[in-house]
């Protein structure tokens, strides 16, 4: 027996004893995880904005999180509140605060606290800190869990050294930093175990066909077709650029098996309704938060000369003045005026309707184009996020979140910098050889799908390069740049050809090693949260070079 031929029932062994462990050090976390008033088991605005959505959607039964958000600690800190909220009118035609998250993740989440919280009858604002890290054991142990099962199943569908699919198994447990996000509600984890899984149903389905031209049969069936299709589409509805690699993973079933598309689109769809139908029931909107960020139709034109010399509230008594004589607001029994920090105004208008006080928005802004001063517009409020304190609108920014000038440094920082993908998880510097290795190498389907990897890898990245400035922020506050964290299960199946190359020799499997330790000392830093700057970015902060 040569050394690679170790039997697969005692490597399987192995691998599950790893998944065990890792595990239970995530459950381990989870179990301890606090905030740093220790007065709540959550870590960032990132999670808050969620757990609050989640906390008013079973307790209060609406996604409006002005009660929740309102709670304050023993300190006197709002245990709740978070940056990441919009601000808009709700169908009780009065202006609320919601998460501006995706919501088909939050609701998710949401039924799995309604049968907890009913069953118990704890609640989680009541108990903010067991009750979180009781969902967290319930809903991110299994997804991790979901995550290492196929990632494994998929390393072993590989024809690689029995070395090679060891430290690729080692690297899905704990060289990645999806575990340090497996303390933390966010939506990273659950795209990447979407993600894996959707792998694995691709990988076997082409073990399967190969072996029918061997002359095993094999009968397709339509669920496993569905199942993939609906984790493709649930990675897109936790991470809107891997809408990229469901495109590709439509060709790739496709031209694997033709008979798949069926059941495949049959999966999307229902993960589509569930994405276009939840954030209608949350926000009586087709469209996301994120997409409301700028100004609706004009609905109506007229003259104001605004006096310089008034001071903003005499600016806004006199426009408030000068738009009652509109027919916009002629039924209105009041209006208040805003000034804005673009130099516009939000306008807030109260309408009887139905016996009911409703409120309506509009933006009042000059008309630059009429070539008068003199010249204004009433158009449809849509700025969910300019809000009076809005983190995103006054200037609160700081940090990372002021967006980086320099795209240059901002690629340099995301790469081999202190956010890097390969300085912080070396190991993923086989990834771009492997790549090539696979897209040159092996069946057709398994070319096709390396080259699939390699385009969305290139074209999310690149994306994210030409964001504009606002947006060039590394994430915000994380161990990691956690918008490529979804493509980890594809990365490990992309390195495995170069860990299967190393193994041929005593200093490439030397290499492999340091390489997965240096990985998972990053990891180690960030155990206790994912929502915190990089330890290379600690480090160089430490040592005065950073601005």
């Amino acid at each position: 027996m040569r050394k690679h031929d170790v039997p697969r029932e005692k490597r399987f062994r192995m691998h599950l004893v790893l998944i065990a462990v890792t595990l239970a050090l995530v459950a381990g976390r989870i179990a301890v995880v606090i905030n740093a008033e220790g007065d709540a088991a959550v870590l960032s605005a990132n999670d808050r904005s969620r757990w609050a959505s989640v906390a008013a959607l079973v307790e209060h039964n609406t996604f409006a999180i002005d009660d929740v958000i309102s709670i304050r600690g023993k300190r006197g800190h709002q245990i709740w509140d978070t940056i990441d909220k919009v601000r808009h009118i709700g169908p009780d035609g009065r202006l609320h605060y919601y998460s501006s998250k995706p919501t088909l993740l939050t609701t998710m989440v949401a039924g799995v606290y309604y049968v907890v919280h009913n069953a118990t009858g704890i609640s989680m604002t009541e108990q903010p800190i067991y009750m979180p890290r009781l969902l967290l054991l319930l809903i991110n142990v299994p997804v991790m869990g979901l995550f290492l099962v196929t990632m494994m199943l998929s390393i072993e569908w590989s024809s690689a050294s029995d070395f090679a699919k060891r430290l690729a198994v080692l690297a899905s447990c704990f060289a990645t930093m999806l575990t340090p996000f497996a303390i933390s509600l966010n939506n990273h984890l659950f795209a990447a175990a979407a993600t894996s899984l959707t792998l694995y149903l691709y990988l076997h389905v082409s073990e399967k066909v190969h072996d029918s031209f061997g002359g095993v049969t094999y009968r397709p069936r339509f669920w496993p077709w569905v199942t993939a299709g609906s984790a493709a589409a649930f990675a897109v509805a936790c991470e809107l650029p891997a809408l990229s690699m469901f495109v590709l993973w439509l060709v790739l079933f496709g031209v694997l098996i033709p008979r798949s598309i069926p059941g495949f689109l049959v999966g999307a769809t229902v993960v589509a309704v569930g994405i276009f139908g939840t954030n209608y029931w949350a926000h009586q909107s087709w469209r996301t938060p994120y997409a409301h960020r700028g100004t609706g139709d004009v609905v109506a034109e007229f003259e104001w000369l605004k006096d310089s010399a008034l001071t903003a509230p005499e600016a806004e008594s006199a426009l408030t003045a000068e738009l009652a004589t509109l027919d916009v607001f002629s039924a209105a029994e009041s209006i208040k005026a805003r000034t804005l920090q673009s130099g516009g105004y939000e306008i807030l208008a109260e309408f009887a309707e139905g016996g009911e006080q409703r409120q309506q928005q509009w933006k009042v802004q000059p008309q630059s184009h009429a070539g008068s001063s003199s010249a204004w517009a009433v158009a449809k409020w849509d700025d969910w996020y300019d809000y009076p304190g809005s983190y995103w609108r006054t200037g609160k920014r700081r940090g990372v979140d002021l967006g980086e000038a320099s795209r240059g440094i901002y690629a340099f920082n995301a790469t081999l910098g202190t956010y890097g993908i390969f300085s912080l998880t070396p190991i993923w510097l086989l990834m771009p050889l492997g790549l090539m290795y696979k897209c040159a190498n092996g069946p057709r389907d398994r070319r096709y799908l390396a080259s699939a990897i390699a385009l969305v890898t290139v074209v999310c990245f690149a994306f994210y390069i030409a964001r504009p400035e606002i947006d060039r922020n590394y994430g915000g506050v994380s161990v990691c740049f956690r918008w490529m964290l979804w493509l980890a299960p594809l990365w490990i199946y992309a390195i495995i050809p170069e860990l299967n190359e190393m193994s041929e020799s005593r200093g490439g499997r030397c290499l492999a090693i340091a390489l997965l330790a240096a990985s998972v000392f990053s990891v180690s830093t960030s155990l206790d949260s994912p929502w915190q700057s990089p330890w290379l970015y600690r480090f160089a902060s430490f040592l005065g070079w950073l601005s």
